[in-house]
């Protein structure tokens, strides 16, 4: 089969990049043709706001561009992952010009909220869920902290909802979890379309041993990420194990003024990917306090893969991802004082640990190997391959 894989890349490099680049590579790998039609946002810095709120709600170079691609080449499926903001909706028409059958992952909430996270002023929001002008995003500047930028947003929605876009140009979407299915459901989006797919880590790290009493955050630093209920824990309890964060973002003064009265917290800043497996593999507990719902945490699922178990906010996809005390345990979000309680159970019970480190591995390799997530993407491409 030739599949056409279409990703417009962030400024820095998130998980939507990295499933990309890693169901090019599975795709390929497994015997298949796969082109990529892909652009980068360091395109934006160049553009006045006109041009770009043109672009982001139908960008007519990229149209004619893909289009021309699609004719071309004639792959079978055409598979998008992030069209925002310069690729835009027009990539499915140009699809759909050429006969070709349309997939889009929708790895967050941006059909339905302009910022994609149901965030806003430190907690979850769903103010603009079912509306079909998502007017509370420009009111509160909810995308970039800025109200132009978030009516750009909103405009894109509004119109291709109008166009009735999300409906009638788009044969299955992929979405990584049942919760987000539910929400996309409520959002109006065709119940038989949406197919849950999770992520996947390809090739697999292999599994640690956990060598150090250690305590592991890895993410963005910045308010959605429960970097201050991170922080809040493990000053008020006092002495608990050892916690070492990973990741840069607008919080890192924050982060940096914050540990200096912590002998036990040691800030890393950004690390390649390799490094953050080698961590992975010596800690004894993943932190994951996002405030938000997320979706399908990439640094969940490579925890997994090395054997680590999490210790997540109870809320969104983190709820259905983490079987409390099985895989790992649950915490009450931005809770302080129940994330530290956590960490002091996981401290003193080092043997139900090591039970949830194999349980963790066993998760990964029952549910989210390469192998498995391959043969349920090719089931995907044959229900819409004409």
């Amino acid at each position: 089969m030739k599949i056409l894989l279409i990703h417009n890349e962030y400024q820095q490099p998130g998980g939507e990049d990295q499933v990309f680049a890693a169901e090019a590579k599975l795709l390929e790998d497994n015997g298949q043709r796969v082109l990529r039609y892909s652009v980068h946002n360091d395109q934006v810095a160049g553009m006045n706001l006109m041009t770009l709120a043109a672009s982001t709600i139908w960008n007519r170079s990229s149209y004619h561009e893909l289009r021309a691609v699609i004719h071309k080449e004639r792959p079978q499926v055409a598979h998008f992952h992030n069209t925002l903001p310069l690729i835009s909706p027009a990539g499915y028409y140009a699809a759909k010009a050429e006969r070709v059958p349309v997939v889009q992952t929708l790895h967050n909430y941006r059909l339905l909220c302009p910022n994609a996270l149901f965030f806003r002023d430190g907690h979850v929001c769903e103010d603009c869920q079912g509306k079909f002008v998502p007017w509370p995003g420009v009111l509160h500047a909810c995308y970039r902290g800025s109200r132009p930028a978030s009516a750009v947003v909103a405009a894109m929605l509004t119109t291709h909802r109008g166009l009735r876009t999300w409906t009638r140009q788009v044969d299955a979407y992929i979405v990584t979890t049942e919760f987000a299915r539910e929400k996309f459901v409520r959002g109006g989006l065709p119940p038989e379309r949406l197919i849950v797919k999770p992520n996947f880590v390809y090739p697999a790290p292999d599994p640690g041993k956990a060598r150090d009493a250690y305590a592991l955050f890895v993410g963005r630093l910045s308010p959605e990420k429960g970097v201050d209920t991170l922080l809040a824990a493990w000053k008020r309890a006092g002495v608990l194990m050892p916690l070492k964060i990973v990741g840069d973002g607008p919080l890192e003064n924050e982060v940096a003024d914050a540990i200096k009265g912590l002998e036990q917290v040691e800030w890393l800043g950004r690390q390649p990917r390799e490094r953050v497996l080698a961590l992975m593999r010596g800690a004894s507990v993943l932190i994951f306090p996002s405030t938000c719902y997320e979706n399908f945490p990439m640094t969940i699922l490579e925890a997994f893969a090395t054997g680590l178990p999490v210790i997540a906010s109870n809320l969104g996809g983190m709820s259905s991802l983490i079987d409390h005390g099985r895989t790992g345990l649950r915490f009450r979000p931005g809770n302080p004082e129940d994330l530290a309680a956590k960490v002091e159970w996981a401290l003193a019970h080092p043997g139900e640990l090591a039970g949830m480190r194999r349980e963790a591995r066993g998760e990964f390799e029952a549910k989210y190997t390469a192998e498995r997530n391959y043969k349920m993407l090719m089931e995907i491409y044959g229900t819409v391959a004409f």
